[in-house]
């Protein structure tokens, strides 16, 4: 292994121009991520400057046999943390070979919500918090986990330290540099409730980047874990009973609810939220439901609610937000399986553009 990790670590920069760019994009499920590499000549920080690609859709679910090129548009570039020097990652959204985007690219929907005048004006900002667990490879129940067994119960778990309590941080601190190294506004981490699962959080991030960032972050950390030999979850209940969920809480501002006055902004949008509740449920996540149940700190997913500093609500507003009279308020529906264009987009459309 040490003779491949020479081959692995070469430094290309030191003998060509030439770089790697690994394109990425989403496959049919909506929530596996696919990746291949190609050469380009030389060194690009625009998306703009890299050509098209295309892949065998019939592949991943999203195109059938007699007619699969799907093809992908460069939609952002980060720094690759794995091959490094001038390498990149390329997040890219699909489309048929006629130019329409195919139905499983959210992102296309989003960039159109986004670049609408009366969201630009509203520069909103989003901070996203992706919890996730991590299996052992062969039986598929969490790290530190007794094998067919369980560990304590909650309690003792959360941003905890030590061997008995915390349970994979050199692949949580891994993906926190490669992150970091990557460009991603990966703002922290942590340790969650239950054993073996964590958080880390994307923000503040501005319209669709919040989405492109948080899909290379998960990218990244997919490969982190496959080098360490472990499988990531993002199953919004990942262990049945008495263990908390996994959600993606998403933290939402815009310049009206940042500037003087905004609490009154902040309310009025939580009403419209409360007005397509079920709207929103529906496209926050598979299997949501086993989560969202009113315990372990969730509302149940049939009633919408709010409350200031309050976890069990549907939307929380911060005890700072409310001493303001201004700041940001959080959605806590949004499962760890949610697609962040259609959630980040579906919240900006709500409560800028929808008129009830």
């Amino acid at each position: 292994m040490s003779l491949l990790s020479n081959f692995v670590n070469l430094n290309l920069s030191d003998c060509t121009e030439k770089v790697i760019a690994e394109y990425i994009w989403i496959g049919g499920s909506g929530m596996d991520l696919r990746s291949k590499a190609r050469t380009l000549r030389g060194s690009v920080t625009d998306p703009k400057e890299l050509p098209n690609w295309n892949y065998d859709g019939s592949s991943t679910g999203q195109a059938p046999g007699k007619d699969s090129e799907v093809i992908l548009y460069p939609q952002a570039i980060f720094k690759d943390p794995f091959r490094r020097g001038n390498n990149i990652l390329v997040m890219c959204d699909t489309y048929t070979p006629s130019g329409e985007a195919i139905p499983t690219n959210k992102r296309y929907n989003a960039a159109n919500i986004f670049s609408h005048p009366d969201v630009v004006a509203e520069e909103p900002w989003y901070g996203l918090e992706q919890e996730y667990t991590l299996l052992q490879k062969d039986v598929k129940w969490p790290v530190g986990w007794p094998l067919g067994g369980y560990p304590g119960p909650q309690g003792p778990y959360y941003c905890a330290i030590g061997a008995d309590k915390a349970f994979g941080r050199d692949i949580v601190d891994s993906h926190y540099k490669a992150c970091l190294y990557a460009g991603i506004n990966i703002s922290g981490i942590n340790g969650e409730v239950m054993p073996g699962q964590w958080e880390f959080q994307v923000g503040p991030s501005v319209g669709i980047s919040a989405g492109d960032e948080l899909w290379v972050a998960r990218y990244i950390l997919e490969r982190i874990t496959e080098i360490a030999d472990v499988v990531l979850s993002f199953d919004p209940k990942p262990i049945p009973g008495d263990w908390n969920g996994a959600g993606a809480h998403t933290n939402y501002s815009t310049k009206s609810m940042r500037s003087d006055g905004g609490y009154e902004v902040i309310k009025k949008a939580i009403r419209k939220l409360g007005l397509r509740h079920k709207e929103h449920i529906a496209a926050y996540g598979e299997g949501n439901e086993r989560r969202l149940t009113g315990r372990h700190e969730t509302a149940n997913m049939n009633t919408f609610s709010w409350g200031v500093a309050n976890r069990g609500a549907s939307i929380r507003v911060g005890r700072d937000t409310e001493k303001a009279g201004k700041g940001y308020f959080e959605d806590r529906r949004p499962a760890s399986n949610m697609d962040p264009y259609v959630v980040t987009s579906m919240i900006a459309e709500t409560t800028i553009l929808w008129k009830p």
